[in-house]
């Protein structure tokens, strides 16, 4: 919630302008007196100190900055999601390249990377092969989370961005 202008109970205020210079304290009066005169909001960006630290805003500008705020509280609270390739052991050089650097793109979007091999019969070596070139070629975007897990029909490692 914006607390600006009017609103502002605090009998005085720390001011800073609109180019970020210390105005210092002055009464709140003083402050919306200031704010009118250059045509711009007075807005409360703290009410855990005393004098409550106050800013000058061009008028609108202060939502924006409230809603960019939320928008990036909103995407750090959600985290990075895993998204999963698939692949198969006997995969040819071009579709490799083609999934490592889907993989890439994906680390470098700062999402985690699951790169799952199908295994079939005795493919079980082939598969972490390919998973530990896959990991090493991506070290640059990507650091291991998981070990490579061998489990029946599927071998996986999880790369987290770095």
């Amino acid at each position: 919630m914006i607390i600006k202008n009017e609103k502002i109970k605090a009998s005085e205020v720390q001011v800073t302008g609109l180019q970020g210079e210390d105005l210092g304290v002055m009464s709140t009066k003083d402050a919306l007196a200031l704010a009118k005169k250059l045509k711009v909001d007075l807005v409360c960006t703290s009410l855990m100190s005393s004098p409550p630290p106050c800013k000058l805003i061009g008028a609108g500008a202060a939502k924006q900055e409230a809603l960019q705020e939320k928008q990036q509280a909103r995407k750090q609270e959600q985290g990075p999601k895993v998204k999963e390739l698939r692949l198969t052991a006997n995969i040819e050089d071009h579709d490799l390249e083609t999934k490592r650097q889907q993989a890439e793109r994906i680390l470098k979007g700062g999402d985690a990377v699951l790169l799952v091999v199908k295994i079939s019969g005795k493919e079980g070596a082939k598969a972490k092969e390919l998973l530990e070139t896959l990991v090493k070629e991506l070290g640059s975007h990507g650091k291991k989370h998981t070990g490579i897990q061998l489990s029946g029909k599927q071998a996986a490692v999880q790369l987290d961005p770095l």
